[in-house]
């Protein structure tokens, strides 16, 4: 938010994390899990055009940190939004672009407009995530329930 901010994690904070380094195995792959599911899951939504997925070219290798949907327009992402917290869903949408925060307009400087940043920024929803999480069936039923009543 400010020049100089401190964000050091406290004592009881890092030995939470210093357990899950233990587990970082089982966390990952049980994430990895989640992720390929989702994927799976929404790959008819993809081919109908109502949504894209994420893209990882061959070389690369993810961290399944989070899932996202990319939708047709801010409108459409906040309207979902909606429906699935009506529907017991906490979805969300991403980061603010740095270019649009209010440290950025403070202190950044850009070489062009932004524009497809910000486009994508407002399209752009992530679906809960988390270990342990086994409703991904659920959380793509709303969505494409969503989807094709809407479209309609």
């Amino acid at each position: 938010m400010d020049i100089g901010s401190s964000y050091l994690p406290s004592d009881l904070i890092a030995a939470f994390l210093c357990a899950q380094l233990e587990q970082l195995e089982d966390i990952n792959h049980a994430r990895m899990q989640i992720w390929q599911m989702y994927h799976r899951l929404l790959k008819p939504l993809e081919e109908a055009n109502y949504l894209r997925r994420p893209v990882i070219p061959e070389y690369c290798q993810h961290n399944a940190h989070l899932y996202y949907i990319l939708l047709k327009d801010a409108i459409t992402r906040d309207k979902l939004l909606k429906y699935l917290k009506d529907n017991g869903v906490q979805a969300t949408f991403h980061y603010v672009p740095l270019h649009n925060s209010l440290a950025g307009k403070k202190y950044g400087r850009v070489a062009s407009n932004m524009n497809f940043t910000s486009e994508l920024s407002e399209r752009l929803l992530r679906l809960p995530l988390w270990v342990g999480m086994e409703r991904q069936d659920y959380v793509v039923s709303q969505i494409e329930k969503f989807l094709r009543v809407s479209s309609k």
